[in-house]
């Protein structure tokens, strides 16, 4: 247990209904915070959609600096109706990234009893594995451009970039990460190594020569056509999963189907040296806001991922337990105004069971 830490969160709600689930996962952080004797002190920042339609600001360079200074960052959601897409998931969630040099994104994806999979005949014991996506490189790294835009001869170039210490240092902290779980301790590599031959030959190189070093984790490969398969046919198969930013942006969102849907799916930006980013994988869901309706559950799991990453592993795990009991004895569904309670309401319930825990 903590005894008077004190951590300083940068808290970014974004729009749409970023703002109503944040402050559920505050909630269950204060919640936890008082049972494990630790402080949380919560700046805020009101970058997002209305900051830019109001200022033009995006991500000034005088935040960028105070974001560097705090131990993580909580962030809602990113993506305004009235922002034309791309300027703000460019400009601020891939900045962030990129500038604090987020180089890992963390994706578990595990089915809690009780909800529902579109996976015949799986279940919790099947979906429970974890991606490791590469953050700050390849399709993402924005090398490229438009030569005679407008005519008929344009041309559009988007270059995968893929460098030797940004792929080693991805695959070291997927061997870890896999070690550290200690579950089946298998480390499976997606790619495309019979297409892509040169952005994966770096990658499966560099994946077999560290994994001379880890003897006790067993590894294989996968083509990402195949992993998706398997992750619908086979998800049992998996462990953690190691990949590049595009394949892991697609194969992460499959995962969260598969989990029960974008209310659960929970997501971390790391930066093992600095400061890191979490976030719901769900968008700002427009439609939504001011309803009170949406599910704040994936909010409150990232917040339990910051606290596992703070190192507040008893913390972490009397969140998560407060997060399986009201979704097996609570909730009627994930699904946005069908939960049987209030957005509100799902937070107070979490508080609770946290609160009352022993």
């Amino acid at each position: 247990m903590a005894q008077n830490k004190n951590y300083r969160i940068a808290v970014l709600p974004g729009d749409g209904t970023g703002p109503e689930v944040i402050r559920e996962a505050l909630k269950a952080l204060n919640a936890v915070a008082e049972k494990e004797a630790f402080k949380v002190e919560e700046v805020h920042y009101d970058l997002g959609g209305e900051r830019y339609l109001r200022t033009g600001e995006i991500l000034p360079e005088s935040v960028l600096e105070e974001l560097r200074t705090f131990d993580a960052i909580l962030l809602g959601a990113i993506g305004h109706p009235d922002v034309k897409p791309g300027i703000l998931e460019k400009g601020l969630l891939l900045e962030l990234r990129f500038q604090l040099d987020q180089y890992i994104n963390l994706r578990p994806v595990i089915l809690y009893p009780g909800v529902d999979t579109p996976l015949k005949d799986k279940g919790p014991e099947d979906i429970n594995f974890v991606v490791v996506r590469e953050n700050t490189e390849g399709l993402y790294a924005g090398s490229g451009g438009i030569l005679r835009k407008g005519t008929l001869h344009e041309v559009a170039v988007q270059e995968s970039i893929n460098t030797r210490m940004g792929v080693e240092r991805c695959l070291r902290f997927a061997f870890d990460y896999c070690r550290r779980r200690n579950q089946r301790k298998k480390l499976t590599l997606c790619g495309k190594t019979n297409v892509l031959t040169y952005a994966f030959d770096l990658w499966q190189r560099v994946f077999n020569l560290i994994a001379e070093e880890y003897t006790d984790i067993t590894t294989d490969y996968a083509h990402v056509d195949a992993t998706c398969m398997w992750m619908v046919k086979n998800p049992e198969w998996f462990d953690v999963i190691v990949t590049d930013n595009m394949f892991g942006d697609i194969i992460t969102d499959l995962g969260a189907m598969i989990q029960g849907g974008m209310g659960i799916a929970a997501g971390g930006n790391i930066n093992p040296e600095g400061v890191s980013m979490f976030e719901p994988i769900g968008g700002s869901a427009p439609k939504y806001t001011g309803k009170n309706i949406i599910n704040p559950m994936a909010a409150i799991g990232a917040a339990q991922m910051m606290l596992e990453h703070l190192g507040e592993g008893s913390a972490a795990g009397r969140m998560e337990a407060a997060i399986r009991k009201v979704v097996v004895e609570d909730l009627k569904s994930l699904s946005a105004g069908h939960m049987g309670y209030s957005t509100s309401e799902v937070g107070d319930l979490v508080a609770d069971y946290i609160s009352k825990s022993a």
